[in-house]
């Protein structure tokens, strides 16, 4: 589906689908797509899906509707487009024109038992090989190829940078290292624009040791304003005789001699500026001419290294901007769930106390009873609850000890023996014999079969002859302990059973919270084991938690009497 990415913005991080017909923009929150940005007009733009693909219209906006920097009245929409609104920049993203479908009747990929005919590998390189090509010299190569190869090799140790950190701060780093290696510069600054402030702001700074007495770097704001606003890289050897500086310019009234300032230019925007210049010591005359080290070759170089160091730059902030609205996505989801959740479980406390409450006033037993039997149930309800949300939102380590796993089980089949006689459903339980004591967290996996347990009831309680087995085995080959839960409910459908492992799924409706399987997950993988689920739709599931089988002490000599499963 079409949609308008924010990447810049109060509203930064939303994603709005383009997914009527027509779609109005604006402050007002009468809009399909409201703004939180006092630069957009109350009614900004309109955006209509026409058979040329969305057409955006500026319905006469005080600060205007620009698309990729220009400004427009109306325009047609392709995928790619950034769209300004005020000081919020979006990306537009399109509907493929091909989806992968069309492309397989196009595309194969030959069986590895059928290759194609005449097809052979004849040499392969590693990455490490194949970028060894920057690097090789050769004596009798002409100075322009040699310059060339230098150069190619500047930006691939760049681009590797970019590619190989989410860390700005490292990232700048280390293309200043790079600059300082390959140019020869006395002092270096990169500056990022804040987006709040739109103000540049000093992230790196560096000087070699034969200007570290210098006085504090000052950056001219001239040279700064030009770049910024022509969105192009300067370089000044003689400031005096520049025309683009006018008399009363700072860069004249610092005497900078020799500096190279370069835009970081990304896809969308300008994010900063690097800053390089030569220092020439208190007491030299800046007249004092001297072999110039800068060059349009350094100039080049210098516009192409921001460039990269710019895209790594937007690539980090969009990235970082993407996860944090997955995050609140998923925090808006988990509260809206267990919001719902908690208001189902208080709702029957206050029908239960209502009871007690009647109870009490016409001294009827019966209906105190009544009302603590519903208070006590949605009890257990929010404990679960609440046990379940603790144990799925931290990590931890079992807290292992020697323990029976059939007592562990027997005290959960205690537990669910008034559920299921609630719910009309059998409940057995079958032991294996001779279980010697293992290493496990037995509270932990108390939590997991319950869940596991309770969940095989209810699958049952409509199935009129519902029926819950359990019991406890021994895989002796692959030395794994196994509690199996089977029942003859409703069964799962296979394309379903990955998903009942995700949080919030839920196949009891309004009844279940979604995360009684995840969190019994969670608890089998951190005893480095599994939970397997074999199911057939209107017959029934089994599920086995699986976990390694860690003997406790002197009782390892009695594996070799335990059955084999």
């Amino acid at each position: 589906m079409a949609s308008l990415f924010v990447i810049h913005g109060h509203d930064q991080g939303k994603r709005f689908p383009l997914d009527a017909a027509v779609l109005s923009v604006g402050r007002d929150a009468s809009n399909t797509i409201q703004l939180q940005d006092s630069e957009v007009s109350r009614r900004h733009a309109q955006i209509a899906h026409t058979e040329q693909g969305p057409s955006l219209v500026d319905l006469k906006s005080s600060n205007g509707t620009y698309v990729n920097g220009q400004s427009v009245q109306e325009r047609i929409l392709r995928s790619g487009d950034r769209v300004q609104f005020g000081r919020t920049l979006l990306i537009f993203t399109g509907n493929e024109d091909r989806s992968s479908i069309d492309l397989l009747e196009e595309v194969a990929i030959i069986d590895r038992n059928r290759p194609a005919e005449g097809s052979r590998i004849v040499s392969s390189i590693s990455q490490e090989e194949g970028s060894r090509i920057v690097c090789e010299t050769d004596p009798a190569t002409s100075p322009w190829l040699a310059r060339t190869r230098s150069n190619l090799q500047i930006m691939y140790q760049t681009a590797l940078a970019a590619s190989h950190t989410l860390d700005i701060d490292q990232l700048l780093q280390r293309i200043m290292e790079f600059i300082f290696e390959w140019v020869e510069t006395d002092r270096g600054c990169i500056m990022l624009i804040d987006r709040e402030s739109e103000e540049l702001t000093p992230k790196v700074f560096r000087h070699r040791r034969a200007a570290r007495d210098a006085e504090k770097m000052r950056i001219s704001q001239t040279i700064l304003d030009y770049v910024l606003e022509h969105r192009e890289g300067v370089l000044t050897s003689d400031a005096k005789t520049d025309e683009r500086w006018d008399t009363g310019a700072s860069i004249l009234k610092m005497g900078v001699r020799e500096a190279i300032c370069v835009p970081m230019q990304g896809r969308y925007d300008t994010v900063g500026i690097i800053y390089i210049d030569t220092y020439t010591p208190p007491g030299q005359m800046i007249q004092n001419r001297q072999i110039n080290r800068f060059t349009n070759e350094h100039l080049k170089l210098m516009i192409a290294i921001a460039h990269q160091a710019a895209l790594a730059v937007e690539d980090t902030s969009y990235y970082s901007a993407m996860v944090q609205a997955e995050r609140l996505a998923a925090v808006g989801q988990t509260i809206a769930t267990l919001s719902h959740h908690v208001k189902n479980i208080l709702q029957g406390i206050r029908g239960g106390s209502y009871l007690i409450e009647e109870g009490l006033k016409l001294s009827n037993t019966d209906l105190v009873r009544k009302g603590w039997s519903i208070v006590d149930k949605n009890q257990e309800k929010i404990s679960n609850l609440v046990m379940d949300m603790l144990t799925f939102s931290k990590e931890r380590q079992p807290e292992r000890i020697a323990a029976d796993l059939n007592r562990v089980v027997a005290d959960v089949i205690e537990l669910m023996e008034v559920r299921a006689a609630d719910a009309d459903v059998r409940l057995l339980w079958q032991p294996a014999e001779g279980l010697p004591l293992w290493t496990f967290d037995p509270e932990a996996l108390h939590r997991a079969i319950l869940n596991v347990v309770t969940n095989a009831i209810d699958a049952c309680e409509k199935s009129g002859d519902g029926c819950v087995q359990v019991w406890t085995d021994y895989d002796q080959p692959r030395q794994v302990a196994v509690v199996a839960v089977q029942d003859n409910g409703e069964g799962i459908p296979e394309e379903e059973i990955r998903r009942i492992f995700s949080v919030f799924e839920s196949r009891k409706g309004s009844r279940g919270t979604g995360l009684g399987l995840p969190v019994s997950q969670k608890i089998l993988k951190e005893h480095r084991g599994e939970i397997r689920v074999e199911s057939t739709p209107n017959e029934g599931s089994t599920f086995f938690l699986e976990f390694p089988a860690i003997a406790a002490g002197p009782t390892t000599e009695t594996m070799s009497e335990l059955p084999s499963g």
